[in-house]
């Protein structure tokens, strides 16, 4: 191989291992900053484990809103078809977050609570996030799968 085809071939071979270790950064990166939405009903049956932050959603447990007097630290539930998850955050709230309205939380687990670093209520009586209503269909559907398995199986 003359001296011009090895440059070349050496020059080829540095640019394809730099673009592979580009794109390897930039999968990696996304990975880290994804946020996935689960359900309460989800996290309590460990689908949630392996995320360090997730978004959480479902509905506002009525009655389940707790101020505190001396800080903006609001502890509330959020619930879904199949189970309930207390909730901490601490900011101030959208305008139209209050009982019995969809929710989204960002955040991480601690020990059996959530800790949302930002809370999404949504916008108009008719609207709920597909993702959100997509999960609380899912994790409905498994409880109703689940129940007649238990139905068929007792005499």
């Amino acid at each position: 191989m003359n001296p011009t085809r090895k440059r070349r071939l050496t020059l080829v071979i540095v640019i394809a291992v730099a673009a592979m270790l580009a794109v390897s950064l930039v999968v990696y990166a996304l990975q880290q900053n994804m946020n996935y939405l689960f359900t309460p009903s989800q996290v309590q049956s460990g689908q949630a484990t392996q995320y360090k932050t997730f978004r959480l959603g479902g509905m506002v447990k009525a009655g389940s809103i707790q101020r505190s007097k001396d800080s903006l630290q609001v502890t509330f539930t959020v619930v879904d078809a199949g189970g309930a998850m207390p909730v901490e955050y601490t900011g101030i709230l959208p305008d139209l977050f209050r009982d019995n309205q969809s929710v989204i939380a960002t955040g991480h687990m601690d020990g059996a609570r959530f800790v949302a670093t930002e809370v999404l209520a949504k916008h108009d009586e008719t609207y709920m996030p597909k993702e959100l209503k997509e999960a609380m269909a899912k994790a409905h559907a498994d409880a109703k799968v689940k129940e007649a398995a238990a139905q068929d199986k007792s005499p």
